[in-house]
């Protein structure tokens, strides 16, 4: 990780703080091969060409940047979640009621090859 990273995750409000690091250890999890990287102002998970970006937000966190169809089936159990093509917004109140496993097949989705 770089260090315009670790400067973003150092300025993350407290209220979103613990939803980022949660997204981040999974993300790693499941993929600790995962290059972060600053991209667009925001974390990036690369894992050779595919992209994972969080960014966080006043309503929480948006997690972008995956190919249609590479979800996981993350959108197609959480509609609500969804705002636009290849976007989810997580209030924390949101992610409270989502299992590790779930985001962390959202993440493997999205950058498997």
């Amino acid at each position: 990780m770089d260090d315009a990273v670790r400067d973003y995750i150092e300025a993350i409000a407290p209220e979103h703080r613990p939803l980022f690091d949660r997204l981040h250890r999974l993300g790693l999890e499941a993929h600790p091969d995962a290059a972060v990287v600053l991209s667009y102002q925001m974390p990036t998970y690369r894992v050779g060409p595919r992209r994972l970006f969080v960014g966080v937000w006043k309503h929480g966190v948006s997690i972008y940047g995956w190919q249609q169809g590479r979800d996981g089936g993350f959108t197609a159990h959480h509609p609500e979640l969804k705002t636009s093509t290849g976007t989810i917004r997580l209030r924390p109140g949101d992610a409270a009621g989502i299992g590790d496993d779930e985001l962390r097949d959202l993440v493997r989705a999205a950058l498997d090859g």
